[in-house]
C-alpha cells in the first residue's frame, strides 16, 4: 500500500468504500465488455478473441509466449482461439528471425479492421467517462489501475513465469 501523507483522509481505505470499489469494477468491466459484444456477435466471435485480436494489433510481432503471458492464460487455452483466428485470415505468423521456431504473430489487414471495428465501441465508451471525469481523475484513475495491474496476486503469478517481451507501442492507442 502506498505511503499516505500524515493527515491523509483515508475514509476510502474503510471495508464498505473497498467493497463498493469492487462492485464498481465489476459492473464496469460487464458494461465495457458489452460495449463490443454486438460486433464480436456479428463475426462470430467471443471475448477471448477480442482480448487476443487487442493485444496482438497493440503489439505487432508480439510472440505466442508472450501473448499467453499477456493474457494470463495457457497455451491450451489460447491454441483453440488462435487456430480460430489464424484460420480465418485475421491473424498471421511468421517464424523468429533468430529462433525459427518462434511464433510471431500480427495481424492481416482484415484483422486490423476488425480490431478497430469491435474496440471502437469500447473506446468511445472509455473516452466519454474520462471526459466527464477530467483530467484529474483520470489521472488518478489510470493510477489505480496500474497498482491493480501490480497487485500482489499478479505479482505471484508473474514470478512464476518471466515477464513477456513485449516491443514497446509505436504511439498511444
Amino acid at each position: 500500500m502506498p505511503d499516505l501523507k500524515p493527515g491523509t483522509n483515508q475514509l476510502f481505505l474503510r471495508e464498505e468504500d473497498l467493497r463498493e470499489g469492487l462492485a464498481l469494477l465489476f459492473h464496469a468491466w460487464r458494461d465495457l465488455a458489452h460495449e463490443a459484444d454486438a460486433a464480436l456477435a456479428a463475426h462470430d466471435l467471443g471475448r477471448a478473441h477480442h482480448r487476443a485480436v487487442y493485444f496482438i494489433g497493440r503489439h505487432p510481432g508480439l510472440t505466442v509466449g508472450a501473448l499467453m503471458d499477456l493474457l494470463g492464460i495457457t497455451k491450451q487455452s489460447l491454441h483453440r482461439v488462435l487456430g480460430e483466428l489464424l484460420a480465418r485470415g485475421i491473424v498471421t505468423q511468421r517464424p523468429g528471425p533468430v529462433d525459427r521456431r518462434e511464433r510471431l504473430l500480427e495481424l492481416s489487414d482484415a484483422g486490423r479492421a476488425l480490431e478497430r471495428e469491435i474496440t471502437e465501441a469500447q473506446r468511445s465508451f472509455i473516452a466519454a467517462a474520462y471526459r466527464n471525469a477530467g483530467a484529474s481523475a483520470v489521472e488518478g484513475f489510470r493510477r489505480v489501475l496500474l497498482g491493480l495491474a501490480r497487485a500482489p496476486g499478479a505479482a505471484d503469478r508473474d514470478a512464476a513465469a518471466p515477464a513477456p517481451q513485449v516491443p514497446p507501442p509505436a504511439g498511444r492507442s
